[in-house]
């Protein structure tokens, strides 16, 4: 029995209208603006999640903690669409480090023809990835599979129709992610059994719970149906 569904996957953004068509562009996926500036990258069919690009004050300052992985025809493409190469593939990497405009780490894997259009993969950086994967699958659902100690794969996570991969890192988190997860729940009480911690509870301004993992990645989980 899972504990809550899936409902977006959010980005924090200091211009989402602009960062949010960009990551429509890339991802072949529908730019719907809102009228207070925030937006969602919308998929064909509802088979995929929403990805809400969010408005948030505050720049970025550190390597993302969770970031997206993408299928792409060329780098040249995403270079000329306006990203930026961080780390050239090499030695046993398979993939490009890529930034796009606001400077957010994604990575790039170069197929010709690309995959239809969708993240290839949602991946996290943590200290336990055996661990982290775990208490996500006891939270959404999936299948998991441990390539290494440094790498665990959850597939088959209730929608999403791409791999929630963890992989070990030796930094701490330091700050607030800029990607993170909104949840629907029946009620909180059962995150906080599984080991979440409450951020902020529902207050005059949000009608929601902002949780933390146990190793302290934001979440927030909204009453089901949602705004409740």
């Amino acid at each position: 029995m899972t504990l809550a569904r899936l409902r977006k996957i959010c980005l924090d953004a200091n211009d989402p209208p602009k960062l949010g068509p960009w990551w429509a562009g890339v991802l072949g996926l529908e730019w719907r603006p809102y009228p207070h500036g925030e937006g969602g990258i919308y998929p064909p069919g509802g088979d995929q999640p929403v990805i809400w690009v969010n408005r948030v004050p505050e720049p970025k300052t550190v390597k993302h903690r969770w970031h997206l992985d993408i299928y792409a025809k060329s780098l040249d493409a995403l270079t000329a669409a306006g990203a930026t190469v961080v780390l050239p593939q090499g030695d046993d990497r398979k993939w490009t480090v890529m930034a796009d405009p606001e400077d957010g780490e994604f990575c790039a894997f170069v197929r010709d023809p690309a995959p239809g259009p969708s993240p290839h993969g949602l991946v996290v950086d943590c200290a336990d990835p055996s661990g982290l994967a775990r208490w996500w699958v006891g939270v959404l659902g999936g299948e998991l599979r441990d390539y290494s100690p440094e790498h665990t794969e959850a597939s088959q996570v209730p929608g999403m129709t791409h791999t929630f991969d963890f992989v070990k890192v030796p930094e701490p988190k330091v700050t607030k992610n800029r990607i993170h997860l909104d949840l629907t729940v029946d009620t909180v009480e059962p995150l906080l059994t599984a080991g979440a911690t409450v951020l902020r509870a529902p207050d005059d301004e949000i009608d929601f719970h902002v949780l933390a993992d146990p190793e302290g990645n934001e979440l927030c989980a909204f009453p089901y149906p949602p705004g409740r």
